[in-house]
């Protein structure tokens, strides 16, 4: 605690142990206590907030995160955070990244709230030294591309529909991400019967979403493909889902919207990477036209799935998303994000992630991105016996399988749709994307997953 103190008063630094003790504060992950001291005529708060063990950077983001919680909305208009010298390098901006993403709200559509939980703060400042605020901007970068993953997923489904999702990533370009946009006609020429399929019953135009970010300047001549299931609205089609919960399901896209918020991340901090990211846009309705349980579609791969429930969508747009990106730009590594399965989150709960990879060394390389950024992961099995399991008797696939092992069938499915020597990894994110409880990262709703992963993920193995 000492080193935390330093620079205080020694009557501040009396003051603030004492009701430290009285509070018995031992630093655990969260934790604060503060006091009031005067200051020339008025009067400064000081608070102590604990980051547990600070063995890893998730510490001092959930300790910002903490302080941003507790203060936002109590009438204070500023933040300084000082550290210690013998902390970590970044600490204090570790700390102000935790707590911007803990104050991020989407507030376009109150018009009326209590005064008392009314944003007083406007200002955070970090005491640094020159060479951690040279660093700040790929902390803003990656923040900026969590809170456009964030307002995709929170955004209303009549807002966020397949064009609304494209309108909204369309500033990228001004940051040098070229985007490419197909339509119905297009994709129907290109034989995409299985995204087209889930798109059939609903007014809304399904979209492919190409984003290419190039920091390489061509010297990376192959991108590493990013593909990501945006279903953005899913009421499970003609396999109706339950209607309490069903609110919820505006969050389907929340594996398009981390693709979008990754490139954002990645042209905002100029990354010296090729990266390309695909998103799969339809809306799941159960109109007049809807896909029906039976049906049989025709992938752009020329593989058939015989479609026995319309409620297993996501892995139909994004086989053809995947095959399309393949064919489009050879990649040597695709990597696939979607809230998939409910079973992934019988499995995981809203802890982890989980992957499942064709190659070893992707996966090893995800999992240690998703402990260093925070994003977790948990690997998952893959195995020919699975296969089984989704052999159709009329076509060459089900696009389901029974009860058991769902998560790993739904990744057998899209392994199928890999071409050969394409490492893959697919990440079922169905838990971490969206929580009903606030945490010292985010408040109910919206977590931005993935954009911390796969930013990580390119800085540390594909970034020249």
């Amino acid at each position: 605690m000492d080193n935390a103190l330093t620079g205080l008063a020694e009557v501040d630094t009396i003051a603030l142990k004492r009701a430290a003790e009285a509070n018995r504060f031992d630093g655990d992950l969260g934790s604060t206590v503060d006091i009031f001291t005067a200051a020339g005529e008025g009067s400064r708060r000081i608070m102590l907030v604990g980051a547990g063990n600070g063995s890893d950077n998730q510490g001092y983001q959930k300790a910002g995160g903490a302080v941003a919680a507790k203060l936002l909305s109590s009438g204070e208009r500023a933040i300084t955070i000082a550290v210690g010298p013998s902390l970590e390098d970044n600490a204090g901006s570790l700390m102000a990244f935790g707590a911007l993403q803990r104050a991020w709200q989407l507030e376009t559509y109150r018009t009326k709230a209590p005064e008392k939980s009314k944003r007083t703060v406007e200002t955070i400042t970090v005491v640094a030294d020159e060479a951690e605020a040279a660093g700040w901007e790929r902390f803003q970068a990656v923040y900026t591309g969590i809170a456009l993953a964030r307002e995709l997923v929170t955004e209303p489904p009549n807002v966020i529909h397949p064009q609304g999702f494209v309108e909204r990533c369309r500033p990228l370009e001004q940051l040098g991400v070229s985007i490419e946009v197909l339509d119905r006609d297009e994709m129907t020429e290109l034989g995409m019967g299985a995204l087209l399929g889930v798109a059939q019953g609903s007014i809304r135009e399904p979209k492919l979403l190409v984003m290419r970010w190039d920091g390489t300047d061509g010297a990376q001549e192959k991108p590493v493909a990013l593909v990501g299931k945006g279903v953005t609205f899913d009421t499970g089609g003609i396999s109706l889902k339950p209607g309490p919960g069903m609110e919820d399901m505006k969050f389907d896209m929340g594996g398009a919207a981390a693709v979008a918020g990754t490139m954002r991340a990645l042209a905002g901090r100029k990354a010296k990477a090729h990266v390309v990211g695909v998103c799969g846009l339809v809306e799941n309705m159960p109109g007049s036209n809807a896909q029906r349980p039976s049906d049989i579609v025709t992938t752009m791969s020329g593989q058939t799935v015989e479609v026995l429930n319309t409620d297993a969508e996501g892995r139909l747009v994004l086989c053809d998303a995947m095959h399309w990106v393949q064919e489009r730009y050879h990649p040597d590594v695709m990597v696939d994000l979607a809230t998939l399965t409910g079973a992934m989150i019988i499995a995981l709960g809203n802890e982890h992630g989980g992957c499942f990879s064709n190659d070893d060394g992707l996966a090893a390389e995800l999992v240690a991105a998703g402990k260093e950024s925070g994003d977790k992961l948990w690997r998952m099995p893959l195995g020919k016996a699975y296969d089984k399991l989704i052999d159709s008797p009329i076509a060459d696939i089900k696009n389901v399988g029974p009860r058991e092992a769902g998560s790993i069938t739904a990744a057998q499915f899209l392994q199928r749709f890999v071409q050969d020597g394409v490492k893959w990894a697919h990440l079922d994110i169905a838990g971490t994307v969206w929580m009903k409880a606030a945490s010292n990262l985010w408040a109910k709703g919206a977590t931005g997953y993935g954009v911390r992963l796969l930013d990580r993920f390119i800085a540390d193995n594909y970034e020249a």
